[in-house]
């Protein structure tokens, strides 16, 4: 047994919540929630999907209504930032509801990229040798 797998096995979270709750909050504050929920969970990949994809949210959430904010130097940010700030928040409550109801939900574009960051084997042989064995 390597030193990975000891300190994997020995590691606890502080909380105990069921996975799709866990999932629901990683959603909560998006991105840190995200960030923290990742960190914090190992095993299960439903809830490591949706705290990737809350942190890839929450990044491009805010980068649109920084765009949206910045056009209200020529006007047209007026009409743009409510309009953005409605369409997160729907996105976002949307989001928190599909991962609350155990379903793994994938946005367009962001939802492949952390479906492929979290089911993607890893590089150690070992696991590579499992996954051959199956």
């Amino acid at each position: 047994m390597t030193q990975e797998d000891k300190n994997t096995q020995t590691f606890q979270k502080p909380y105990n919540l069921e996975p799709n709750i866990e999932a629901a909050l990683s959603y909560l504050l998006s991105p840190f929630s995200g960030v923290f929920v990742f960190i914090m969970e190992k095993q299960n990949k439903f809830v490591r999907f949706h705290a990737f994809q809350s942190i890839l949210f929450g990044v491009v959430a805010f980068g649109a209504w920084s765009i949206a904010q910045s056009l209200k130097l020529i006007l047209i940010g007026f009409l743009i930032e409510p309009v953005v700030s409605i369409l997160i928040a729907v996105c976002w409550f949307f989001l928190m509801w599909k991962a609350y109801n155990k379903v793994e939900f994938e946005l367009p574009f962001l939802g492949k990229i952390a479906h492929d960051q979290v089911y993607k084997p890893s590089g150690t042989p070992e696991s590579r040798n499992r996954e051959e064995t199956k």
